[in-house]
């Protein structure tokens, strides 16, 4: 085996932070090797490669380990630094790539507090997907939103990772999600980026997405906090 091809993925299927490095690895063209973790039963390869946090996702290349969803991915970037890109190489367009992109983490968190049914989340999480559509339509990121003739990168990563399952997230949680009125850039991005077979490929299946998200709703979230 190549020493490019010594990758290893250590995640958990219905981790957005593992998809968000599962389909980097795949828009890179980087063959790996996906090693599912139980997190109930934490494997001793996952906490000696990440014994801080004894997280996934982890990715090994070669012997050493990374780990951290955004810290993965811009090793990723710099190590195989071919095309595609997943960060641009102009270090002014950088930062607003990471800055949109730590502000999607947020809309990523805000939406698990409205899973939690936690107080104002919902008004909170509609108001951030407010500001994310109009940053997208006031500035040059506006391309963003249209994926034919371009490349996937990391913002296409963050938000059809965190949106992409929106269909059934609602149906289980009974909230709007996703409005083709309110946030139509969003609404029409996200759509044009589901339908990419690179992204079908790492979608799970819709029914054991559904039977997670009660498993969350259901057991997870009622369970008294420790």
């Amino acid at each position: 085996m190549g020493e490019e091809n010594n990758v290893t993925l250590h995640g958990m299927w219905a981790s957005p932070y593992v998809k968000r490095v599962e389909l980097a690895l795949k828009v890179k063209g980087i063959p790996f090797e996906y090693i599912e973790e139980d997190l109930s039963n934490k494997s001793p390869l996952l906490l000696k490669y990440n014994p801080i946090h004894k997280k996934v996702p982890v990715l090994v290349h070669n012997g050493k380990s990374v780990s951290e969803s955004f810290v993965i991915l811009e090793y990723i970037d710099e190590t195989w630094n071919n095309e595609p890109r997943l960060f641009p190489k102009d270090p002014y367009e950088r930062s607003r790539v990471r800055f949109w992109a730590s502000y999607i983490q947020q809309v990523t968190e805000c939406m698990l507090k409205v899973f939690k049914g936690e107080e104002k989340a919902l008004e909170e999480f509609y108001e951030k997907l407010s500001v994310l559509e109009n940053g997208i339509k006031n500035s040059s990121l506006e391309i963003t939103t249209n994926i034919e003739g371009r490349n996937m990168g990391l913002l296409d990563i963050m938000i059809i990772i965190t949106l992409g399952a929106y269909k059934a997230q609602e149906l289980v949680f009974g909230v709007k999600i996703l409005d083709a009125e309110k946030t139509p850039l969003l609404y029409s991005w996200l759509t044009s980026l589901i339908e990419l077979p690179i992204v079908k490929e790492i979608t799970p299946p819709y029914d054991k997405v559904l039977s997670f998200l009660h498993f969350l709703k259901d057991i997870v979230f009622k369970a008294p906090a420790n």
